[in-house]
């Protein structure tokens, strides 16, 4: 039998290693970005045209390579960051494995520009799926600038996998945001189709992340600090009162790298634990500093996901660390015992006697005998007495004309008819715990789930009105200004002229700010801003399914956060209403998302009980 095993092309490994470390656009910026940071740039700009699709440029004025390392810098494994195993636990720079330019070369074509900040002329090589096209001279900036065109040119079948352009501009500003939020001190800009969405000059912590978030974060946060001889904890969190219905503006980096942990995650969750709802999320930015020696970070490819070597030592002074904070800065619920001010009463003078409050009780007082009223004689007060006052009290006459009468008697017959219907519909439906409303029918008794049955109606209604482009808006008294991180801000952008078919009147204030002044007919809750924050979040979370429909994700989104709570209590004429339009709806038996709308026992099955 013939040897059948063979090594691979090297063009063929680096695009199997290309589709574990550029996932997307997104994945691209990611490893360009912390190049540059890496080489100690102060100044790094980042250019994007068609969500990278077409182009993503990425310049800085770090310290630049020479001509050997600039073409060393395309092989794969080529690095400068470690030598040896040992190093490998000893990384303080964002990369060190030397697989992403190669990767990025194996699939794109690749345009690299370097100079060294010492010498006069620079380095031009051309890269087109792992070949070099051209290798010269030239005369440029000092430090490095790379061009990303035409990415999965040659891998059509993954090109075919990335979204809409928005989608993926979505995930390049996640990864932009990221490095940015972790090197406040280094300026940064990001372009994109020749707008600019990011421009940041070099600043403190928590600067950056207002010139990134908004200016409204400057009072939203609380800082957080801790050391230990084995680390040191610092940052932001936000107070439990701006806490989102979103997850996004949570971050954590150990030793200035963005990661991913679930462990971490849970203590701070832990730390806010009675003081956020449950469907609240609370944000932070925390930064662990730690020996490397104690950080595992070659466990992924992107280098997202870490391990350190005491995760309960990390959880329990994170954990102590929060709540410290948000108790020295009383942002928990507390008593103050303190006296008021405004109420303090002077001391008594010394040795005065202090006498117990009473009054003189007089049995015998009459304030209409004739003792008592000449008492006010003089005072400018009457004491004459009409003769005969009871008659005015007294109805002599029917004074309603017959016209009054019938009219009076035909109220009288309407309020009992609709007492007589109200008292029908009362008998009708019982609301159970403040989450069902119960119902007998021919064949038994119903019980209807009363969020998920106004899940349903709202589903259907707002995607007829999308659909149909029949919505009623109802104007707002007093608009309400409403703001989102970039992100989610492009998000809106996304859905907006589907959120106006729906009913909503929302109008582009600023970068990340919009103005609402309309909202649909018989929305009544006044914060608006948490309303759409949990559509987006929910928008985002049914994104994963590239088969469903942008429309079909927006009236879900909205559906679900505008139902009726399961503890709100319902009339009896609002419990028919929820029956009586969960039936005509196409599909009255399950949510949108499949669960169960209503339930029928029958008789026979509560006869079984009692058998």
């Amino acid at each position: 039998m013939a040897d059948i095993i063979k090594l691979l092309p090297d063009a063929v490994a680096n695009q199997i290693a290309a589709g574990e470390v550029i996932q997307r656009p997104a994945s691209a910026v990611k490893e360009l970005l912390e190049n540059s940071v890496d080489a100690g740039s102060t100044e790094i700009n980042l250019v994007i045209k068609d969500a990278g699709k077409t182009l993503i440029q990425v310049s800085d004025n770090g310290c630049g390579m020479s001509e050997t390392d600039a073409r060393m810098s395309l092989e794969r494994h080529a690095t400068s960051k470690i030598q040896n195993a040992e190093d490998l636990f000893a990384i303080r720079t964002m990369g060190f494995r030397g697989e992403a330019l190669a990767s990025i070369a194996a699939i794109a074509q690749v345009e690299l520009k370097t100079k060294m900040q010492d010498v006069e002329l620079g380095s031009l090589i051309e890269v087109e799926g792992t070949k070099v096209r051209r290798q010269e001279a030239t005369s440029c900036q000092a430090g490095t600038s790379i061009q990303i065109k035409n990415l999965f040119f040659n891998v059509p079948a993954r090109r075919k996998f990335l979204k809409s352009d928005s989608a993926e501009l979505r995930h390049i500003i996640e990864e932009f945001t990221r490095v940015a939020l972790a090197y406040p001190q280094i300026s940064m800009s990001m372009t994109s189709n020749k707008r600019y969405l990011f421009k940041l000059k070099a600043s403190n912590q928590k600067q950056r992340i207002v010139n990134i978030l908004g200016n409204q974060y400057g009072e939203r946060l609380v800082p957080v600090e801790q050391s230990t001889d084995k680390l040191k904890i610092s940052g932001f969190i936000g107070k439990p009162q701006f806490a989102k219905k979103t997850r996004g503006e949570q971050y954590f980096f150990a030793n200035k790298r963005y990661i991913r942990h679930a462990y971490l995650n849970h203590a701070v969750d832990s730390a806010f634990q009675e003081l956020l709802p449950s469907d609240a999320f609370p944000t932070y930015f925390i930064f662990i500093e730690i020996d490397p020696k104690l950080l595992d970070v070659n466990i992924h490819p992107t280098k997202t996901e870490v391990n350190f070597q005491d995760n309960q030592y990390v959880y329990a002074i994170l954990r102590s660390a929060i709540k410290q904070s948000l108790g020295k800065f009383n942002v928990t619920p507390s008593i103050d015992f303190d006296v008021e001010q405004s109420f303090d009463i002077e001391d008594k003078p010394e040795k005065q006697e202090i006498r117990n409050p009473f009054y003189r009780e007089k049995s015998d007082y009459n304030p209409f005998d004739d003792l008592q009223k000449s008492r006010f004689a003089g005072t400018g007060k009457s004491n004459i007495k009409p003769d005969n006052w009871e008659k005015l009290y007294e109805v002599t006459k029917d004074f309603r004309q017959p016209e009054d009468k019938k009219k009076i008697a035909s109220t009288a017959e309407d309020d009992a008819s609709s007492n007589e219907l109200a008292s029908d519909i009362a008998s009708k439906f019982f609301q159970m715990q403040q989450k069902y409303i119960l119902t007998l029918i021919k064949s038994g008794m119903m019980v209807i789930h009363q969020r998920n049955a106004h899940y349903r109606i709202l589903y259907e209604q707002f995607l007829e009105s999308i659909e149909h482009k029949k919505a009623i808006s109802q104007k707002e008294l007093f608009p309400q200004n409403i703001s989102f991180s970039r992100e989610d801000a492009e998000i809106l952008k996304e859905i907006q002229g589907d959120l106006e078919l729906i009913g909503f009147s929302i109008k582009k204030f600023g970068s990340n700010t919009f103005v609402v002044d309309g909202t649909p007919a018989g929305y009544q809750n006044n914060n608006i801003q948490e309303l759409i924050e949990s559509s987006i979040e929910n928008y985002k979370k049914n994104l994963q399914d590239i088969n469903i429909d942008k429309k079909i994700l927006l009236a879900r989104a909205m559906a679900q956060n505008m139902a009726i709570k399961t503890s709100t209590r319902l009339s009896p004429e609002e419990m028919q209403s929820i029956s009586d339009k969960l039936f005509r709806c196409k599909v009255p038996g399950k949510t949108p998302d499949g669960r169960l709308t209503f339930y029928v026992i029958p008789f026979e099955e509560i006869e079984k009980k009692f058998g």
